[in-house]
Protein backbone atom coordinates (compact mmCIF):
# COMPACT_ATOMS: atom_id res chain seq x y z
CA UNK A 1 0.00 0.00 0.00
CA UNK A 2 2.90 2.43 1.07
CA UNK A 3 4.95 2.42 -2.51
CA UNK A 4 0.78 3.64 -4.03
CA UNK A 5 1.15 6.90 -5.67
CA UNK A 6 -0.57 8.89 -3.27
CA UNK A 7 -1.88 13.08 -3.26
CA UNK A 8 0.24 14.92 -0.49
CA UNK A 9 -1.08 18.37 1.13
CA UNK A 10 1.18 19.81 -1.72
CA UNK A 11 -0.79 19.38 -5.13
CA UNK A 12 2.54 20.06 -6.86
CA UNK A 13 3.66 16.30 -5.56
CA UNK A 14 2.63 12.52 -6.34
CA UNK A 15 5.31 10.74 -4.23
CA UNK A 16 5.01 7.20 -2.69
CA UNK A 17 5.76 6.90 1.42
CA UNK A 18 9.07 5.93 0.25
CA UNK A 19 9.72 8.67 -2.19
CA UNK A 20 8.73 11.05 0.55
CA UNK A 21 11.33 9.74 3.02
CA UNK A 22 13.95 9.77 0.45
CA UNK A 23 13.19 13.53 -0.13
CA UNK A 24 13.10 14.42 3.38
CA UNK A 25 16.29 12.52 4.26
CA UNK A 26 18.11 14.09 1.57
CA UNK A 27 16.86 17.41 2.72
CA UNK A 28 18.38 16.43 5.99
CA UNK A 29 21.62 15.57 4.61
CA UNK A 30 22.12 19.09 2.76
CA UNK A 31 21.21 20.39 6.16
CA UNK A 32 23.63 18.52 7.92
CA UNK A 33 26.74 19.75 5.55
CA UNK A 34 26.18 22.87 5.94
CA UNK A 35 25.57 22.39 9.83
CA UNK A 36 28.50 20.21 10.41
CA UNK A 37 31.17 23.04 8.70
CA UNK A 38 29.96 25.29 10.56
CA UNK A 39 30.07 23.78 13.82
CA UNK A 40 33.76 22.55 13.10
CA UNK A 41 34.74 25.86 12.86
CA UNK A 42 33.24 26.87 15.64
CA UNK A 43 34.77 24.36 17.85
CA UNK A 44 37.95 24.86 16.50
CA UNK A 45 37.68 28.92 16.93
CA UNK A 46 37.22 27.90 20.99
CA UNK A 47 39.74 25.84 20.83
CA UNK A 48 42.16 28.46 20.20
CA UNK A 49 40.97 30.66 22.51
CA UNK A 50 43.01 29.61 25.44
CA UNK A 51 46.75 30.39 23.40
CA UNK A 52 45.74 33.54 23.22
CA UNK A 53 47.57 36.26 25.24
CA UNK A 54 43.73 38.30 26.50
CA UNK A 55 42.83 34.56 27.37
CA UNK A 56 44.75 34.72 30.76
CA UNK A 57 42.84 37.97 31.90
CA UNK A 58 39.59 36.57 32.02
CA UNK A 59 37.77 36.36 35.30
CA UNK A 60 35.53 33.14 36.92
CA UNK A 61 32.57 34.74 34.48
CA UNK A 62 35.03 34.48 31.64
CA UNK A 63 36.24 31.28 32.10
CA UNK A 64 33.15 29.44 33.10
CA UNK A 65 31.38 31.35 29.85
CA UNK A 66 34.59 29.61 27.70
CA UNK A 67 34.61 26.20 29.05
CA UNK A 68 30.42 26.26 28.72
CA UNK A 69 30.98 27.25 24.88
CA UNK A 70 33.45 24.46 24.30
CA UNK A 71 30.83 22.21 26.06
CA UNK A 72 28.18 23.22 24.38
CA UNK A 73 30.58 22.88 20.78
CA UNK A 74 31.23 19.17 21.69
CA UNK A 75 27.34 18.85 22.24
CA UNK A 76 27.04 20.33 18.92
CA UNK A 77 29.17 18.05 16.80
CA UNK A 78 27.80 14.57 19.10
CA UNK A 79 23.96 15.40 17.89
CA UNK A 80 25.50 15.59 14.36
CA UNK A 81 27.19 12.69 14.14
CA UNK A 82 24.58 10.64 15.65
CA UNK A 83 22.30 11.88 12.62
CA UNK A 84 24.84 9.91 11.04
CA UNK A 85 25.52 7.27 12.71
CA UNK A 86 21.68 6.39 13.04
CA UNK A 87 21.58 6.37 9.69
CA UNK A 88 24.35 4.51 9.42
CA UNK A 89 23.55 1.66 11.56
CA UNK A 90 19.64 1.67 10.17
CA UNK A 91 20.12 1.79 7.32
CA UNK A 92 18.11 -0.91 4.84
CA UNK A 93 15.90 -2.18 7.34
CA UNK A 94 12.83 -0.41 6.06
CA UNK A 95 12.16 2.18 8.89
CA UNK A 96 13.46 4.95 6.96
CA UNK A 97 10.36 7.25 8.72
CA UNK A 98 11.98 6.85 12.14
CA UNK A 99 15.68 7.53 10.86
CA UNK A 100 14.69 11.07 9.35
CA UNK A 101 11.89 11.74 12.56
CA UNK A 102 15.26 10.87 14.78
CA UNK A 103 17.53 13.29 12.30
CA UNK A 104 15.02 15.86 12.52
CA UNK A 105 15.16 15.95 16.18
CA UNK A 106 18.85 15.90 16.25
CA UNK A 107 19.28 18.96 14.00
CA UNK A 108 16.71 20.80 15.91
CA UNK A 109 18.81 20.62 18.55
CA UNK A 110 22.27 20.92 17.12
CA UNK A 111 20.66 24.56 15.80
CA UNK A 112 19.95 25.36 18.96
CA UNK A 113 22.92 24.67 20.21
CA UNK A 114 24.50 26.86 17.59
CA UNK A 115 22.51 29.32 17.92
CA UNK A 116 23.67 29.42 21.72
CA UNK A 117 26.90 29.23 20.71
CA UNK A 118 26.90 31.98 18.52
CA UNK A 119 24.97 34.48 21.36
CA UNK A 120 27.72 33.15 24.16
CA UNK A 121 30.62 34.10 21.21
CA UNK A 122 29.38 37.29 21.21
CA UNK A 123 29.31 37.74 24.89
CA UNK A 124 32.76 36.78 25.62
CA UNK A 125 34.70 38.63 22.37
CA UNK A 126 33.07 41.64 23.26
CA UNK A 127 33.57 40.97 27.41
CA UNK A 128 37.58 40.16 26.40
CA UNK A 129 37.31 43.40 23.76
CA UNK A 130 35.93 45.86 25.87
CA UNK A 131 33.85 44.97 29.17
CA UNK A 132 30.90 42.64 30.61
CA UNK A 133 28.46 45.23 29.34
CA UNK A 134 29.30 45.54 25.94
CA UNK A 135 29.62 41.61 25.85
CA UNK A 136 25.93 41.20 27.43
CA UNK A 137 24.51 43.92 25.08
CA UNK A 138 25.91 42.32 21.66
CA UNK A 139 24.75 38.86 23.38
CA UNK A 140 21.25 40.67 23.73
CA UNK A 141 21.34 41.77 20.40
CA UNK A 142 22.86 38.11 18.97
CA UNK A 143 19.79 36.33 20.53
CA UNK A 144 17.19 39.23 18.89
CA UNK A 145 18.65 38.76 16.02
CA UNK A 146 18.87 34.86 16.04
CA UNK A 147 15.24 34.79 17.19
CA UNK A 148 13.89 36.79 14.26
CA UNK A 149 15.29 34.55 11.98
CA UNK A 150 15.01 31.59 13.29
CA UNK A 151 12.31 31.61 14.87
CA UNK A 152 10.03 34.02 13.78
CA UNK A 153 10.74 34.08 10.01
CA UNK A 154 9.94 30.55 9.52
CA UNK A 155 6.02 31.18 11.60
CA UNK A 156 5.69 34.33 9.02
CA UNK A 157 6.45 32.30 5.98
CA UNK A 158 4.31 29.24 6.79
CA UNK A 159 1.38 31.84 7.64
CA UNK A 160 1.68 33.46 4.49
CA UNK A 161 -0.59 33.22 1.47
CA UNK A 162 1.17 31.59 -1.50
CA UNK A 163 1.44 33.12 -4.63
CA UNK A 164 -0.59 32.08 -7.32
CA UNK A 165 0.36 31.60 -10.96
Amino acid sequence: MSSQLRHSADPGRNETDEQRMDRLFDDLLQELRVMQTGAQLTAGFLLTLPFQQRFSTLDTFGRTLYLVLVCLAMLTTAMIMSTVAVHRRLSGRHIKDRVVAAGRHLLGGALLTVGLLIVGICVLLFEMVLNRWAGLAAGLGAGIVLAVLLLALPRVLLHEPRPTE
